[in-house]
């Protein structure tokens, strides 16, 4: 399998969403909105059990993956299935990334020409899983609709990067649902103000305080009928994690 793949699953899986129905937000300032929604995805630490999806006209492929993270710096991703992969794992610390493979017990560091490539054929990229900055570090956002779509309330936020800012999209536009402010949808776009791809949320569901959506499904534009999806079966937060879990030992011990 195109092992590549395998080191995006953190800014997606580990991750998750979340918003405490109680907090207060200024919905007429953008960037305070889109400072809220960025804290969404970061959890001081998780515990996830998912599968992921990869739908392309040449295959369909089904992997079900168990992962850890603490902070946004820390986590680790281990394949359960199918078999023919279980084992695999991906450990991330900083901006370094290993993956181990159980076949032939080798560790390897993954090198930065590979970071810009899409992993195991899906829609992701490695540049998902190593941006650590935050939203606004790179991103100056304005509110360019507030009202109802689809028979929906949302707040739309249109996002352009700050001159300089080393990201590789011309615009982010990323709607939000007023009624819990949870992220409905994400639209992607290039330099030209092409749209790349659209990465979209649903399936909520309330885990002690937060809403959680337990489905992702992206699509890239140039091949609508293609599309990876990513889903929570089990997932939990702020656990008490040992910093030794994310090490190349554990890497190794726990596949």
């Amino acid at each position: 399998m195109p092992i590549k793949l395998l080191i995006l699953l953190y800014s997606f899986f580990c991750t998750i969403p979340y918003v405490n129905a109680n907090t207060p937000i200024d919905l007429n300032d953008a960037n305070a909105l889109m400072r809220h929604v960025d804290k969404l995805w970061r959890s001081d630490s998780s515990h996830a059990i998912m599968s992921m999806s990869v739908i392309t006209k040449r295959y369909n492929r089904t992997m079900k993956m168990e992962a850890w993270s603490k902070g946004k710096k820390n986590s680790l991703i281990i394949i359960r299935s199918p078999r023919k992969d279980r084992g695999i794992a991906t450990l991330k610390v900083g901006e370094s990334i290993w993956n181990y493979l159980p076949k032939i017990r080798r560790t390897a560091k993954v090198p930065p020409s590979l970071m810009s490539g899409s992993w195991m054929g899906s829609h992701f990229t490695n540049d998902d899983l190593v941006k650590e900055s935050y939203f606004e570090d790179d991103f100056i956002s304005t509110v360019s609709f507030n009202g109802e779509r689809d028979g929906q309330l949302i707040i739309e936020i249109t996002s352009k990067p700050k001159p300089n800012a080393a990201v590789v999209w011309g615009k982010i536009v990323t709607e939000i649902a007023k009624s819990n402010y949870t992220p409905i949808k994400s639209i992607y776009f290039d330099e030209e103000e092409k749209v790349i791809r659209v990465m979209s949320f649903d399936q909520l569901k309330t885990l002690n305080d937060r809403i959680v959506p337990m489905r992702m499904t992206l699509i890239p534009t140039d091949k609508p009928n293609e599309k990876t999806v990513v889903e929570y079966h089990e997932l939990e937060f702020d656990l008490s994690l040992s910093d030794s879990l994310f090490s190349l030992k554990s890497l190794q011990r726990r596949h």
